[in-house]
């Protein structure tokens, strides 16, 4: 699958790496359209400690239960996704890259 970043760069999500994804945080199972949306219009955007980005958006109803965060962690400059999980906070110690 290949989505498109806020910036409008090219992402990919290979079938390998979103299985291996639902293996690990089984609740992103049947979650494309909100990993896709996270990604594409993102709430903010920080920066992980190795360069990587985190695309963070908050959605009031998810598989998990309501008012959580869909976090999607890729590499801009390769341009693919690395995970995907839902938490209830994410971590605001992290540098903020952009912000809505």
């Amino acid at each position: 699958m290949n989505l498109t970043d806020f910036n409008g760069r090219e992402i990919r999500l290979s079938d390998e790496r979103w299985g291996h994804i639902n293996k690990r945080h089984p609740e992103t199972a049947g979650q494309e359209g909100l990993v896709e949306l996270t990604i594409s219009a993102p709430d903010y955007v920080q920066e992980g400690a190795k360069g990587e980005r985190l695309a963070i958006k908050k959605f009031a109803k998810t598989p998990v239960s309501v008012n959580k965060y869909c976090i999607v962690v890729y590499n801009e400059t390769k341009g693919f996704v690395i995970t995907a999980y839902f938490t209830r906070r994410p971590s605001f110690r992290r540098k903020l890259l952009w912000k809505k």
